[in-house]
């Protein structure tokens, strides 16, 4: 398999009081903004604060990945391939979050529940869809 390479444009970024690593539960609390460069703005159209979203962010951080490792870096817990986990080191950095929107005004989202850094890269956003994003019959109960 020799793929080639892909390249995204990022839709704008994320503004928020983290400037470098700190666990999810600690971010996803605080309020942080999306802000979509301006010729975007437009495609926010019909997203309503209540509303939740997936936010698809790069990872512009992260300098390397691990294919086994202990989820959350703590050595009690066994270790799991990185495609088991929420891990931050994957070989593809990209990162996805249900964040719920507080309020939209321009070209800027503000949110709670986002756990990207400030300057994080966003990729896209969707709007969760129980539809889409709850399994299903066809996809089997969980484990």
């Amino acid at each position: 398999m020799n793929p080639e390479p892909i390249s995204y444009q990022p839709i704008g970024q994320v503004a928020s009081e983290f400037p470098g690593y700190a666990p999810s539960e600690e971010m996803r609390p605080r309020p942080s903004r999306i802000v979509l460069r301006p010729e975007m703005a437009a495609g926010l159209l019909g997203l309503e604060p209540g509303q939740y979203i997936l936010v698809l962010f790069h990872l512009h951080r992260s300098q390397t990945y691990e294919l086994r490792l202990h989820p959350g870096h703590n050595p009690a817990n066994p270790i799991r391939g990185v495609f088991a986990t929420r891990s931050q080191y994957r070989p593809n950095p990209i990162a996805a979050t249900l964040a719920r929107i507080v309020s939209v005004a321009d070209n800027v989202v503000h949110v709670t529940g986002l756990d990207a850094q400030d300057g994080s890269p966003v990729l896209d956003i969707k709007p969760y869809s129980p539809g889409y994003d709850t399994p299903t019959e066809t996809t089997g109960p969980p484990p």
